[in-house]
C-alpha cells in the first residue's frame, strides 16, 4: 500500500544493485547449515588477498582506525559546506544522509570492535575512535548554519509540499536531533550542551565496563568445599557472575553478595553520569532527562511509561504472590530450617518449579538443538515466509577477528543479495557474555544508484564443539538464536533510501518487535517440528516434550515479569 511510484522506482534499483551484487558473488557460496557442522568449518582461504576487518581495507591493523576516521572526518568536513550551500530540496536530505552515513559507517563498526575484538590493541584504538567521532556528531548537532540549510527546507511551504513522505520523514528526525541537543540556546550553552554529550558518552563506557568485570575475595573467607564453583587467582577467588542456576544456596548466596558489592568507583560514575544526564536535559528544555530520551518512541513521555508499569505491577501483583508462595514450598523442600526466599533464590527456584512440574531438563533438550539444526531451521522459516535464503561466503583473510566468526549472506528469491550478517556465536577469554546485535553499516540508496548493503554481527555466547558432539544449544540459547536473528532480519528486511531510518534505526521501544515475534516461532511445535532433530539418530523431537516446555514458561511468569517491572 505503500509503494508509491517513486518507491517503486527505488525498488527498481535497489533490485538491479543487488542482481549486480548477486552474480559477483554468489560462487563462493554454501549451505548455512555446513557452515556450523563441526566437521567441516569454512576459514578463510590462503589464496585470498589480505583485507582489513568486514572488507574495510585500512582496519588490517588497530593504525587503520585513525586513518578511516581521518577519512570520514574529512568527508563530513565536505558535505558540511555542500549542505551550507545547497539550496532548500530534496538534495539538503540526501546530503545529510550522506553526513550521517560517512560518520556512522567508523561509529558503528568501532562500538562493535571495542567490545568484541579479542586484540586489546583493536579495542583501544576502537573505543578512541568511537570517542572522536561522538564528540563531533556532537559539535554538529549544535552547527546553527548546518541546522539553517534544514530550517530553509522546512519553513518552505512548496519545497516541503513536493518531498515525498519518507525524505520529509527523514528531514524531521534530522531536525529533531538538532532540537534535543540545544541547537535553540546562546553560543556558550551550546559548548556546555556538548561537552555534557561527550561526558556522557565517556561515562556510560566507564560504567558499562566496570559492570562486566568480576569481583575477587580472599578464598580462605569462604568454606573450602565451595571454592570450586569460582575461578582461583593466588589467595583469591574471582567471583563473575550470578550463578544463579546453581543448586547450592551458599553458592548463589555469596555470588550475589560479592558481585554485587557496592564499588566506590562504579557508584561515583553512577552518580555522575545521573547528574549529567539531568543537566543536559534541563540545559535543552526538558524537566528530566526521561522527558528528553522518550520523545522520540512509541511511548513519547516517562508519566505513560510509568502509568504502564504501575497498571501492570497491579495486575501482576496476585498471580506474583502465589508465585512466590511456590517457590517458598519448594525451598522448604530443599533447606527446611532456611525456607524463606531470598533475592538469589528467584532464579533458581522457579527454573526447579519449571523442571518439577514439566521434566524439562535442558540435557534432554539440547541434543535435539545443534545449532546446525537451528541455523536451518531459521534458514527454511525465512524461506518460507520471506522467500529468504541464507548462505555461507569465506571471508576474506583478515575480514573476521576470530577464526570461528561465520558470514552469512541474506538472499532474496527475486531481489538477490540483501545484506551479510557475520555470526559470533561462540564463547572466547575476554568476550563479553551476552547476547546481542550490531548494526556495523546501514544500508541506503547511493548517489550512483547501487545499494549500499547493510551489515549486521550477532553475537552471542554457545559453547564450541566437542569431539564427541556439535555444539548443542538449551531451550533458552535456541530461543535467544531467534531473537537475535529477529534484529538481523530487521536491518535487512528494513530497506530505505536513507541510512538515518534504515533497519533497527527507529524508535527504540519499536526495535525489539521484529525480535520478539521471532521467539513466538521459536515456541510454536510447527516451526520447532521441522529443525528439530537429534544429533545422533535424527529423531524429530516428540510433539509433547515441545508442549511441555511451551507450558513451562506460564510457571512463574507473573513474578518473572513483576521482577522485570
Amino acid at each position: 500500500a505503500m509503494l508509491s511510484g517513486c518507491r517503486r522506482a527505488l525498488v527498481a534499483a535497489l533490485g538491479r544493485a543487488v542482481g549486480q551484487s548477486l552474480r559477483a558473488v554468489s560462487t563462493s557460496w554454501c549451505p548455512v547449515g555446513a557452515a556450523f557442522d563441526a566437521k567441516q568449518q569454512p576459514r578463510s582461504s590462503a589464496t585470498s588477498r589480505e583485507t582489513g576487518l568486514f572488507g574495510v581495507p585500512e582496519l588490517s591493523c588497530p593504525e587503520g582506525f585513525q586513518e578511516a576516521q581521518d577519512k570520514a572526518l574529512q568527508e563530513s568536513e565536505q558535505l558540511v559546506q555542500k549542505a551550507c550551500s545547497t539550496p532548500p530540496g530534496p538534495e539538503i536530505v540526501m546530503i545529510f544522509d550522506q553526513l550521517s552515513d560517512s560518520l556512522c559507517r567508523v561509529a558503528d563498526l568501532a562500538d562493535f570492535v571495542k567490545i568484541a575484538h579479542p586484540d586489546f590493541a583493536f579495542r583501544e584504538a576502537a573505543e578512541e575512535a568511537c570517542r572522536n567521532i561522538g564528540t563531533v556528531v556532537e559539535k554538529l548537532n549544535t552547527d546553527v548554519e548546518l541546522c539553517q540549510s534544514l530550517r530553509r527546507l522546512l519553513d518552505d511551504e512548496i519545497v516541503l509540499s513536493s518531498l515525498d513522505p519518507e525524505t520529509r520523514r527523514v528531514a524531521e528526525l534530522f531536525m529533531f536531533d538538532f532540537e534535543i541537543s540545544g541547537i535553540h540556546l546562546d553560543e556558550e550553552k551550546r559548548k556546555k550542551a556538548v561537552n555534557l554529550n561527550v561526558r556522557i558518552l565517556d561515562l556510560c563506557n566507564e560504567f558499562l565496563t566496570g559492570a562486566h568485570l568480576p569481583n575477587k575475595i580472599d578464598r580462605h573467607v569462604l568454606p573450602e568445599h565451595i571454592w570450586y564453583n569460582f575461578t582461583a587467582e593466588g589467595n583469591y577467588l574471582q567471583v563473575a557472575g550470578l550463578h544463579a542456576d546453581c543448586p547450592d544456596d551458599l553458592v548463589r548466596e555469596v555470588a550475589y553478595k560479592i558481585f554485587l558489592y557496592p564499588n566506590a568507583e562504579q557508584l561515583s560514575r553512577l552518580e555522575e553520569l545521573l547528574a549529567s544526564r539531568n543537566s543536559l536535559a534541563q540545559l535543552v528544555g526538558y524537566d528530566t532527562f526521561a522527558h528528553r530520551a522518550l520523545q522520540g518512541t512509541m511511548a513519547k513521555t516517562p508519566e505513560t511509561v510509568r502509568q504502564f508499569l504501575e497498571k501492570l505491577s497491579e495486575q501482576l501483583s496476585k498471580r506474583t504472590q502465589k508465585d512466590f508462595e511456590m517457590m517458598a514450598k519448594m525451598k522448604m523442600k530443599v533447606s527446611p530450617k532456611n525456607s524463606k526466599l531470598m533475592p538469589w533464590d528467584h532464579p533458581y527456584y522457579s527454573g526447579a518449579l519449571r523442571a518439577e512440574r514439566y521434566n524439562i531438563d535442558p540435557g534432554l533438550y539440547s541434543p535435539f538443538f545443534s545449532l546446525r539444526a537451528c541455523m536451518e531451521g531459521l534458514n527454511s522459516l525465512f524461506s518460507h515466509l520471506l522467500g529468504i535464503s541464507l548462505y555461507a561466503e569465506q571471508p576474506q583473510r583478515g575480514e573476521v577477528w576470530s577464526e570461528d566468526v561465520r558470514k552469512l549472506a541474506v538472499v532474496h528469491e527475486t531481489e538477490g543479495l540483501l545484506g551479510y550478517i557475520y555470526c559470533d556465536f561462540f564463547q572466547r577469554p575476554d568476550k563479553p557474555h551476552q547476547d546481542c546485535h550490531f548494526t556495523v553499516r546501514g544500508g541506503r540508496l547511493k548517489e550512483n544508484g547501487e545499494y549500499q548493503l547493510p551489515v549486521v554481527v550477532l553475537m552471542l555466547s554457545l559453547p564450541h564443539s566437542t569431539r564427541s558432539a556439535p555444539t548443542l544449544l538449551s531451550p533458552g540459547m535456541m530461543e535467544n538464536l531467534f531473537h537475535e536473528m529477529g534484529h538481523a532480519m530487521h536491518s535487512m528486511l528494513g530497506r530505505t533510501r536513507y541510512q538515518h531510518v534504515t533497519g533497527t534505526r527507529c524508535p527504540t521501544d519499536f526495535a525489539e518487535v521484529p525480535s520478539i515475534l521471532m521467539e513466538y516461532f521459536a515456541n510454536d511445535y510447527r516451526v520447532v517440528n521441522q529443525f528439530a532433530r537429534h544429533y545422533k539418530t535424527g529423531q524429530p523431537l516428540p510433539k509433547n516434550m515441545v508442549s511441555r516446555l511451551c507450558e513451562s514458561k506460564k510457571v512463574c511468569a507473573a513474578a518473572d515479569m513483576q521482577l522485570q517491572v
